[in-house]
């Protein structure tokens, strides 16, 4: 089993959600970030997303955008994303590691290339945004060939005509972005997130995670008693940028993960 797998299995045991953060790699500075990086698990986080920097994030609002451009003011790459994957992964080979991003970055530098040293670094998944499944032989198929689970987006348009497409060659879980429009968006009502859970249930068995506008412990543990997973990033990413000094962003975001996770781990508790 891949470490996805087995990180839902365990918690499908333990009758609880994943409590999924993403951070961008290099935001605000490598070794701040890394240093946030090796926290997280610690913290609570159960999954971590790690954005690979573009100077275009067309799905992403301004907190990650922000994030972006100070990462790559900071001299961040995809080179440097997949050495700060290695570095992690030296002490920590159990918490699963999805790089989420673009395809222009993975594109220029080498498809084959980056699936090899994705593999080799301790990557498990990818998160592509603006790669969709009609291209598949792009990235998917091979990236799934050499071991990495490939991660779909479904939104509230994926209508059921069109989700058995999305959802082809997914593996991993299914994100499922609960509004319309960017990341850090307004967040969906829980009546509305359990019935689209309910709907793509209908058409996978893949654990299904749910983001865009969660920020409170609270709003974590609604969405946790309904999905498989509850997705964190823009709030985390402001803590970094409203802080005053590296030592200051890393003790946020990793105070803030903590009490995400302690709403998403009391939600399910009988």
């Amino acid at each position: 089993m891949s470490r996805l797998q087995t990180r839902f299995a365990e918690l499908k045991e333990q009758n609880r959600a994943a409590l999924v953060t993403f951070v961008t790699a290099g935001d605000p500075a490598y070794d701040t970030s890394l240093a946030i990086l090796k926290g997280l698990p610690k913290s609570g986080a159960d999954v971590i997303e790690l954005g690979m920097p573009f100077t275009d994030p067309m799905a992403d609002g301004p907190a990650i955008q922000l994030a972006s451009i100070r990462a790559l003011n900071a001299k961040q790459n995809l080179a440097k994303t997949l050495q700060m994957v290695r570095e992690f992964r030296v002490d920590d080979n159990t918490t699963p590691l999805v790089l989420m991003g673009y395809y222009n970055p993975i594109h220029n530098y080498g498809v084959e290339r980056f699936i090899a040293e994705a593999h080799e670094s301790g990557v498990d998944g990818l998160i592509v945004v603006d790669l969709p499944p009609e291209h598949n032989n792009e990235l998917c198929n091979p990236a799934q060939d050499a071991g990495l689970d490939f991660i779909r987006l479904t939104t509230p348009t994926s209508d059921d005509v069109r989700l058995p497409t999305v959802l082809n060659g997914s593996s991993g879980f299914v994100y499922y972005v609960s509004v319309a429009g960017v990341t850090g968006a307004g967040s969906a009502t829980v009546e509305h997130v359990k019935e689209a859970v309910a709907r793509l249930r209908r058409h996978t068995d893949l654990p299904i995670s749910v983001g865009f506008g969660i920020r409170t412990p609270d709003q974590a543990a609604a969405i946790a008693r309904l999905a498989d997973g509850v997705v964190i990033g823009s709030a985390l990413i402001d803590q970094i940028a409203n802080a005053q000094s590296p030592d200051q962003a890393v003790n946020d975001v990793l105070k803030l993960c903590s009490e995400l996770s302690e709403g998403v781990r009391q939600a399910r508790v009988s």
